[in-house]
């Protein structure tokens, strides 16, 4: 028992001694902060959390409760391919610094923050977490799908399974910032398939598809067309950041 309480006093001197060393700094702006994974006082009050009121199909924040069952006008025009879309924040300066520094500077910890605030707003019900896949030449230079490790952040707290190659990109796409909705669902046509492997893994499945960012839908309707082609019963969409309307997105 003695020894037991002297190597758990010898790793509370080492934890200390590494936190004082590389304090957990706030993943947006990099200013110190008490523990990992949280943002500072600044970058947490320019962050706009999403959650209720909001559209019930697309969670489209509302400025005032209109009911549980309410749509946004853009839901009730054309009804959108996914069935529920959750997204933790708006996308704006802060949510972009964290995700460039997950995706571009490596700082693959971004992931976990990611996860932790989706994990909020994404509710229960699913069978399988699918992450928005990227092509393979992307892979090879980035090293990794940031959608992949959000994906297995949420399935840590959820216990629900990660397909993390159901889908396939077999064709790299340009940028789509910029285009038009048309423009964008003609480049993406025939982007992603689904791999054989995957087939009885996603028929008669809930499925919650995972990306970093959601901006126009164009790239996770293309997942979704593959996934109920596929016999998926229902397709749900997490995402990190949402380009709320009139907003700029990546």
């Amino acid at each position: 028992m003695r020894r037991q309480g002297g190597v758990q006093f010898a790793r509370l001197i080492l934890r200390d001694a590494i936190r004082f060393a590389l304090p957990p700094r706030c993943p947006s702006c990099g200013e110190i902060v008490e523990a990992d994974h949280r943002l500072c006082p600044t970058c947490w009050s320019q962050t706009e959390f999403l959650g209720q009121p909001a559209c019930a199909r697309c969670s489209l924040p509302f400025d005032h409760d209109r009911g549980p069952a309410a749509e946004c006008a853009a839901c009730i025009a054309e009804p959108p391919l996914h069935d529920g879309l959750h997204a933790a924040v708006a996308y704006g300066a802060v949510a972009r610094e964290l995700m460039l520094k997950l995706k571009y500077g490596r700082r693959m910890a971004h992931a976990e923050t990611a996860a932790r605030m989706m994990a909020r707003v994404v509710p229960s019900g699913f069978d399988l977490i699918v992450p928005v896949p990227l092509h393979r030449s992307r892979i090879w230079s980035r090293g990794f799908n940031q959608a992949v490790l959000i994906a297995e952040g949420l399935s840590q707290r959820s216990g629900v399974d990660v397909a993390r190659d159901a889908l396939i990109r077999v064709r790299r796409t340009p940028t789509l910032r910029g285009m038009g909705a048309s423009k964008r669902a003609k480049v993406l046509a025939g982007a992603f398939t689904l791999n054989p492997r995957a087939s009885q893994r996603v028929t008669r499945r809930a499925i919650l598809l995972v990306d970093d960012v959601y901006t126009s839908g164009a790239t996770t309707d293309a997942c979704i067309r593959v996934l109920k082609r596929a016999g998926a019963a229902r397709v749900a969409v997490a995402a990190f950041a949402r380009v709320l309307p009139d907003r700029e997105g990546d």
